[in-house]
């Protein structure tokens, strides 16, 4: 019989509940282009858009939801807005979906 550590179902299901917050940002298309983007580092508002080809609308209300769940930083300079990613941890998932899906051998 193996002796492995007691699980704590609370923390279990706190980071569980940290999991799927994760998972559902990264559903959304765009949302996940940005990060992908900022993945690569800190970029204004007009830079995203450039890029992604995404309009200013969606950008703002998606770039608006990426903000209230903290997963992004702002910097203001001038009349410039810069996002980058605030999770060391967003940038391990985007690392491992870029080998997965965006690898030349897929």
């Amino acid at each position: 019989m193996s002796s492995s550590p007691a699980i704590d179902p609370q923390a279990l299901r706190h980071a569980a509940g940290q999991a799927v917050a994760t998972l559902k940002l990264l559903a959304n298309e765009e949302r996940l282009l940005l990060l992908c983007q900022l993945s690569l580092g800190e970029m204004c508002v007009s830079e995203l858009e450039a890029q992604l080809d995404i309009h200013q609308p969606t950008l703002s209300q998606q770039l608006g939801v990426l903000r209230s769940e903290a997963v992004v930083n702002t910097r203001r300079q001038g009349k410039n807005i810069f996002y980058s990613i605030a999770d060391p941890a967003l940038l391990e998932i985007l690392a491992v979906l870029h080998r997965l899906y965006c690898s030349k051998e897929n």
